[in-house]
C-alpha cells in the first residue's frame, strides 16, 4: 500500500482536479526524506524506515521520468549551457543508488546492489560527460573479469600473489581514496556554509548555482566509495550463490550404522577379558541388566538386600541381650567374678591410664 502511495496520489489529485506534484517538488521531497533516513537513528530494517525508503524512491523514480520527457540533458551541450535550475536533476540516479542501497531485503540483495550500482553509474557518466570534476570512471561488471578468473567447474580461482606492477596499482589506488577522502571533506566543509544562505532565501544565482555543483562533486565521491563496495559485496554474494548449490547438488550423507553395545574397563586386564582380545563383545546392555535384575527384586533400590541386612543385625543383637539376661539371672559365677575384678581396677586405675598417646 505504502509502495503504491506516490502513483495513487497522482492518481486521485487528477481524478479530483487538482494539479499533480510537479518536477521540484518530488525532487525536493525524495532529497528529504534521503537525508531523514541518512541521520536517523532508527533500525533500517524497521517497517517506518522502508515504509518511508519505498515512498522516497516512488518519488524519485516519477522525478526521473519527468526529467528524461523533458530533455533536460545532451551530451552535445557543456556545463555552462545548463540551466542552474536544473542542475539539481543530475542528482537524481545518484539519490536513487543510495535509497536503493538501504533496502533490507536478504533474499534480493545482489539484485538490489546490482540496480544501484547501475543508478550510481548512470550518474558519474552524467557527471563525465559534462566534465564537472576529475575522476576514473569505474569499470563496467564483467568489463574486468577475464575468463582466466574462474575454474572450469565456475567457481572463482583463488588470487595469486600481485606483481610488482599490481602492487603499483594498489599503492596508486590508495592514494587516490585518501585524497579522495580529504576532497570529500572540503567540499563537506564549504557544503555547509553555502547551505546556510540557500536555506535563508537570500541566495543569488551563483550561489545557488555552486551549491548545487558542490552537491553533485560531494555525490561523485560517494559514488565511487559506494561502487567499490558494491563490487566487494557483490564478489561475497555470488560466492554464497555458489557455494548453496553446490550443497543443493551434493547427495546425502549416507545414514550411520547402529551402535553396537560395549562395556567400559577398569584397566587392561578386563579390556582383555571383556572387550579388546575377545573374539566377541558382549550383547547385554546396561538398559537391559536393569531389566532382568529388576524382575527378580534384587535391586538396591528396591530394598530387598538392604531389608535382609536389617532384619540380621537386629536378631543378632536381640540374642546377645537376651545371653545377658539368662547370665545374670542364674547368678554365673564366672560372669560375676569378672564384673567384681572390673569395678577393682576402676578403683585402683584413674580414667586413661595406659593411654600412653595422650600424654597429657
Amino acid at each position: 500500500m505504502a509502495e503504491c502511495e506516490n502513483s495513487d496520489g497522482l492518481r486521485q489529485s487528477l481524478s479530483a482536479g487538482t494539479e499533480p506534484p510537479k518536477l521540484p517538488e518530488l525532487l525536493d521531497r525524495g532529497w528529504k526524506i534521503f537525508e531523514e533516513l541518512d541521520s536517523t537513528n532508527e533500525p533500517l530494517a524497521s517497517n517506518s524506515v522502508q515504509v518511508r525508503l519505498k515512498r522516497g524512491m516512488k518519488m524519485l523514480e516519477e522525478a526521473s521520468r519527468m526529467a528524461a520527457q523533458l530533455d533536460l540533458f545532451s551530451r552535445n551541450e557543456e556545463l555552462e549551457e545548463v540551466a542552474t535550475a536544473d542542475l539539481k536533476y543530475l542528482l537524481l540516479p545518484a539519490l536513487l543508488g543510495a535509497l536503493t542501497m538501504k533496502q533490507t531485503s536478504r533474499d534480493k540483495r545482489l539484485d538490489m546492489v546490482q540496480t544501484a550500482r547501475a543508478y550510481f553509474m548512470d550518474f558519474l557518466r552524467r557527471c563525465k560527460e559534462y566534465n564537472i570534476s576529475q575522476f576514473e570512471l569505474p569499470k563496467s561488471v564483467g568489463e574486468d573479469a577475464s575468463s582466466d578468473d574462474t575454474s572450469d567447474n565456475g567457481a572463482p580461482k583463488p588470487k595469486s600473489v600481485p606483481s610488482t606492477s599490481g602492487l603499483f596499482a594498489m599503492a596508486a589506488q590508495r592514494q587516490s581514496k585518501i585524497e579522495r577522502y580529504r576532497q570529500k571533506k572540503e567540499l563537506e566543509a564549504r557544503l555547509s556554509d553555502v547551505r546556510r544562505a540557500v536555506d535563508s532565501g537570500q541566495a543569488d544565482d551563483e550561489v545557488t548555482r555552486d551549491f548545487y555543483l558542490l552537491n553533485i562533486r560531494r555525490w561523485i565521491s560517494v559514488s565511487l566509495e559506494e561502487i567499490e563496495s558494491i563490487d566487494q559485496e557483490m564478489e561475497i554474494l555470488k560466492n554464497m550463490d555458489f557455494i548453496k548449490q553446490n550443497e543443493s547438488r551434493q547427495p546425502p550423507p549416507p545414514a550411520r550404522p547402529p551402535m553396537k553395545p560395549f562395556i567400559l574397563t577398569k584397566d587392561a586386564v578386563q579390556a582383555k577379558v571383556f572387550g579388546a582380545g575377545y573374539p566377541s563383545l558382549p550383547t547385554m546392555t546396561v538398559d537391559d541388566w536393569y531389566e532382568q535384575h529388576s524382575k527378580h527384586g534384587v535391586l538396591p533400590d528396591q530394598g530387598i538386600p538392604r531389608r535382609v541386612a536389617v532384619e540380621e543385625d537386629t536378631d543378632a543383637k536381640e540374642r546377645e541381650e537376651e545371653e545377658k539376661e539368662t547370665k545374670a539371672e542364674n547368678d554365673d559365677e564366672e560372669s560375676l567374678q569378672k564384673a567384681r575384678n572390673w569395678d577393682d581396677w576402676k578403683d585402683n586405675h584413674r580414667r586413661g591410664y595406659g593411654n600412653r598417646q595422650n600424654m597429657g
